[in-house]
């Protein structure tokens, strides 16, 4: 087990890694490490489905937006994640996920910006992502 400082720290190293452009398979495992050692740290769990889906991993990205979802209901990019997923996988419940990030969006337009550059970010990662073209045109961006 990690206490909360080094579990902050090796989360916020994992990420700016990632933001410089680090390859989603170099920086998943660090993900993995911090949702087994912190099963309650949502954040965690949102970047690892995003890096699963990046990974073309859509099983366990399924069941880690899933988590995510539980840890943090209020979360768009969580919900987004978990619609990916359930295109990816041909489930149901993609309707209604995406109806909840609109009325998120629109409870807190601040976080548009963020949607649109996670959006952005994996269009340029993964350009022929059918499934995230989908997500950005039902959500108007």
């Amino acid at each position: 087990m990690i206490d909360k400082n080094m579990e902050e720290s090796l989360f916020d190293s994992a990420l700016a890694r990632y933001q410089s452009g680090a390859d989603a398979s170099e920086v998943i495992g660090d993900f993995e490490t911090i949702t087994d050692n912190s099963p309650n740290h949502s954040a965690g769990w949102t970047c690892l489905s995003w890096l699963q889906l990046l990974c073309n991993q859509p099983d366990a990205a399924l069941r880690s937006a899933r988590v995510a979802v539980k840890l943090n209901a209020q979360d768009p990019q969580a919900r987004i994640n978990l619609s990916l997923a359930l295109l990816e996988t041909k489930s149901k419940g993609v309707r209604d996920q995406i109806e909840l990030v609109k009325k998120i969006l629109f409870a807190i337009p601040e976080l548009k910006n963020d949607i649109k550059s996670s959006i952005s970010d994996g269009l340029t990662r993964k350009p022929d992502w059918h499934e995230l073209k989908k997500i950005k045109a039902w959500l108007d961006f």
